[in-house]
């Protein structure tokens, strides 16, 4: 007799866990389901931001070209003058003497 009444209370016990579980499983799939998707404006700002992103890509794209230009400009400055070095671009008048307007 005591061993019909722990069966039934561990009957009992087994379908009431399997109750809350089968109930915890049923309202997590409707939470998730029930999720709004993406609305028109957050869509919209999406939109906006990926828009925003590729103008400023292309301007990181533009400094960069300009950049590599001023560089480039540079190397070729530092190269004439580095030839130059025994030929002064404007001559040293103070070793020729005066120079008087005729």
């Amino acid at each position: 007799m005591e061993r019909e009444i722990l069966n039934s209370i561990f009957l009992f016990v087994s379908i009431i866990t399997g109750m809350g579980c089968l109930t915890g499983i049923i309202v997590t799939f409707l939470k998730r389901r029930s999720k709004p998707a993406l609305g028109a404006d957050a869509s919209v700002r999406l939109d906006d931001i990926a828009n925003r992103l590729s103008r400023l890509d292309a301007a990181i794209d533009t400094i960069a070209v300009e950049v590599e230009r001023i560089s480039e400009a540079q190397r070729f400055t530092a190269k004439v003058l580095a030839e130059r070095a025994g030929n002064p671009a404007i001559p040293d008048r103070s070793r020729s003497g005066p120079m008087t307007p005729n």
